[in-house]
């Protein structure tokens, strides 16, 4: 009964398909052994296991869900693993950056794991509404470009697995969920960009992306160990359908600044009117180029491009013409007159469960 944990903890067997389903049927029909769900995890998230069993793992949840009913073709979405340095929502920020540059973009995403507030922490407290659906989600990317999804795109067993380990929290345990929870989310867009924290996951996230064929999706990683592109260092992006091509922010005057102008508020109160202050234009000049630098990843990535220098000038304009703080508003505010004309129906909440809660 307990045949996936014994090959995680024991090595005796290879892990296999049909263990993995015995595992979440049992999860289903809540007939695990007390702890086992908490042991489960924690095996994964103590050693990452191999390629093999990541793979076996991830297919054992992507088999049990419908397929999505509509695709996004030209959409690109921006998911990190999580890990690495305590930065502000970069990876969001780029998202609006890009949606005022033209770009259709879906930004996936979890709640907090090593950071204080997660991509949907953000969205909570800026008050930008998160989809529910395909249909939604078509429907925001149709109006603004930008469309940021609830966890309807993830696998039900994540919510379930959160249950089974209470009271522990899937913060502390779930630092392989967020690892491949970029490819857990079923979003049928033509490429992704994911900032990889730690590259020694490398070859384990290129077999998972190859899965997601024809869809786009760049690995991109630095020497600083951040889940997103920056613009005080080098990086690498990694093209799973091709080879890996370096990213150097210096060649389009993007390069300058440290780590440090890149980090999150210091105060909780603050995350708000740091972010807007980014993109506003108004942050350091090294977090200002590295939101432009990402959202410009985007543009190419998604093919409204193929010059890196034409799509740094865009996001440039996007950022300090007020696009994107713009693009912010105008979601607010139609959120605000869809309250008044159906109240108690507009805005979407999302509960704390997840990838990462």
């Amino acid at each position: 009964m307990t045949e996936l944990l014994d090959a995680l903890v024991n090595c005796r067997h290879l892990v296999d398909l049909d263990m993995c389903r015995a595992f979440w049927n049992r999860l289903e029909r809540r007939q695990l052994h007390p702890g086992e769900a908490a042991a489960v995890l924690s095996c994964l998230s103590t050693r990452m296991p191999s390629a093999s069993t990541t793979e076996i793992l991830v297919r054992s949840l992507t088999e049990r869900r419908a397929q999505p009913s509509q695709e996004f073709a030209g959409a690109v979405n921006i998911v990190g693993t999580g890990g690495g340095p305590r930065t502000f929502n970069i990876s969001t920020a780029a998202a609006f950056v890009a949606a005022a540059m033209g770009v259709p973009v879906v930004k996936t995403g979890s709640r907090g794991y090593t950071s204080r507030a997660g991509s949907l922490d953000l969205l909570d407290e800026l008050g930008i509404p998160l989809t529910t659906s395909y249909q939604q989600t078509g429907e925001m990317l149709d109006r603004y470009h930008l469309a940021c999804t609830g966890y309807f795109v993830y696998p039900l067993e994540l919510a379930a697995l959160s249950r089974a380990v209470a009271p522990l929290r899937m913060r502390t345990l779930g630092r392989f969920v967020n690892t491949v929870g970029p490819f857990l989310a079923a979003m049928p867009v033509s490429a992704q960009l994911t900032g990889v924290s730690e590259r020694s996951y490398l070859a384990t996230l290129r077999r998972l992306a190859a899965q997601q064929a024809p869809k786009r999706i760049w690995l991109c990683t630095n020497a600083l160990g951040a889940d997103e592109l920056l613009s005080v260092t080098d990086n690498t992006l990694h093209d799973v359908g091709g080879g890996p091509f370096p990213i150097r922010p210096a060649t389009w005057g993007l390069g300058g600044g440290s780590l440090s102008d890149l980090r999150a508020a210091a105060e909780g109160a603050a995350t708000v009117e740091h972010f807007l202050g980014v993109l506003g234009g108004q942050g350091p000049p090294a977090a200002i180029a590295t939101v432009c630098l990402n959202a410009a990843a985007l543009a190419v990535a998604a093919g409204t491009t193929e010059d890196w220098a034409s799509a740094v000038s865009m996001a440039r304009e996007a950022l300090k013409g007020g696009g994107a703080l713009e693009l912010i508003h105008r979601i607010r505010r139609d959120r605000d007159q869809a309250r008044v004309l159906s109240p108690g129906t507009a805005m979407v909440t999302t509960p704390r469960v997840g990838p990462a809660t």
